[in-house]
Formats: C-alpha cells, sequence, structure tokens
C-alpha cells in the first residue's frame, strides 16, 4: 500500500467512530495543507514578516478595508 493511503488510513482511524465524512475530509485537508506549507519551508519558498504585513496591507486596501 502506498505512504499516502496509509497515512490517510491511520488518521481516519484515529478519529472517533461517530465522525461525519465532512470531518474525514477537513483532515485530510488540514493534514495536506501542512505538508505543502513544510515542503515550501524547506525549498525556502517564504516571506519575512514585514512582507507578510505589506501584502495584507495592499489587500485590505484592494477591498476597501
Amino acid at each position: 500500500m502506498g505512504q499516502a493511503k496509509e497515512e490517510a488510513l491511520e488518521l481516519i482511524r484515529r478519529l472517533p467512530d461517530d465522525v461525519t465524512t465532512s470531518t474525514i475530509m477537513e483532515e485530510l485537508f488540514f493534514k495536506q495543507q501542512v505538508e505543502q506549507g513544510l515542503e515550501d519551508v524547506a525549498a525556502g519558498r517564504v516571506m519575512t514578516h514585514e512582507e507578510l504585513k505589506e501584502r495584507m496591507a495592499r489587500w485590505r486596501k484592494s477591498t476597501g478595508r
């Protein structure tokens, strides 16, 4: 069995028996997003706190906030 499938099954096994399909999907999506973030960090795809603040300020201005 592939590693990704085995990890997904293990995640599902740790959830309570009365878990909903929606919650399972949310947990799998969260796991995928965390893994992607860690890959981004390892590859140097990061920004400083100042860069993020500037980007958020531009976004807020563009939405009229």
